[in-house]
């Protein structure tokens, strides 16, 4: 059986609406020169991106019983991502964003608290859910105000234990968390993917390498700090670098950049390709990703990806 690639975290939609004129409250209408509906959340982005590179993708996240719903179940579908594992809460709204897109391509967001984006639990995350999996991907820590450290903790050293390797996402904190408050859970993570202004946020360093060896100190086996349109830096116990980005990337959304960056490196390590190589994959992904509206919409199969590769990497 081939094996899987199990991804947790948030599945939503998102309505976009561009341009958004503030002088709506003012006016009772504005008009906007396009109104989309899309899939969206962590989790559901990077499993998108991975089904689409052709990997076999589980998806465990969230859902209500809601036509919202319905729209990401079809998504998944069609996509061939596999949902057995997506836990169903009746009483609650699907998560749906609206996203207010400005001229200059500044957004405003309205969420809704009470939906499914945020009641992820550790309880969501019993049962057998690791059989065939070869990779677990958790995205996003810091989303989900249920899971704190011991939650992931407990979901990392279960996946370790059975010999899944453990890839972790991050978004902002939110209650000034540190490095030190989730050292349990980090100890456990064998990839991490933060972004540069995550991570100086949670380890209070500013400088690449520092930044990374805070993060090694707390046991994570190899570090991959996002650093957008100037590509990413990665570190482990033996060694670092820096991979550039794909150059001259024309950008018109960045929204699921990192996620489609995530699945990137993860793709390629379930390739088992190395390091260099991995990180070229996930500078391909992020680039495609930016190129389009939406988060994973830029990116269409492996070989388009493989083609930018090619180009830009020099092995």
């Amino acid at each position: 059986m081939k094996e899987k690639i199990l991804v947790v975290g948030a599945a939503i939609l998102d309505v976009l609406a561009e341009p958004a004129d503030e002088h709506v409250f003012e006016t009772g209408s504005s008009p906007a020169d396009a109104i989309t509906m899309r899939t969206g959340g962590d989790a559901l982005n990077e499993a998108t991106v991975l089904a689409k590179l052709g990997r076999n993708v589980r998806l465990l996240t969230v859902l209500g019983s809601d036509p919202a719903s319905e729209i990401i179940r079809g998504h998944c579908r069609k996509y061939g991502i596999g949902l057995e594992l997506a836990r169903t809460e009746p009483g609650v709204d699907t998560g749906i964003n609206v996203v207010l897109v400005k001229e200059n391509g500044e957004r405003s967001f309205l969420t809704n608290p009470h939906g499914t984006l945020r009641v992820l639990s550790g309880e969501h995350l019993e049962g057998e859910l690791f059989r065939d999996v070869k990779i677990l991907c958790f995205a996003s820590i810091f989303v989900f105000p249920r899971l704190g450290n011991a939650e992931m903790e407990r979901l990392f050293q279960r996946a370790k234990k059975q010999g899944v390797l453990v890839c972790a996402d991050m978004t902002k904190r939110k209650n000034g968390e540190t490095a030190e408050d989730i050292r349990g859970a980090l100890a456990c993570v064998d990839y991490l993917f933060p972004n540069y202004e995550e991570a100086v946020l949670v380890t209070g360093k500013r400088e690449l390498h520092e930044i990374a060896d805070t993060f090694l100190d707390c046991g994570v086996g190899n570090v991959v700090i996002k650093c957008g349109d100037k590509g990413c830096f990665v570190k482990n116990r033996e060694m670092f670098f820096t991979s550039p980005a794909v150059p001259g990337v024309p950008c018109v959304d960045t929204t699921g950049a990192g996620d489609s960056f995530a699945a990137g490196f993860v793709y390629a390590l379930s390739e088992k390709m190395d390091l260099q190589t991995a990180a070229a994959y996930a500078n391909a992904c992020g680039a495609l990703a930016v190129q389009k509206m939406g988060a994973a919409e830029g990116i269409d199969n492996i070989v388009q990806v493989e083609n930018v590769v090619k180009k830009y990497h020099s092995p």
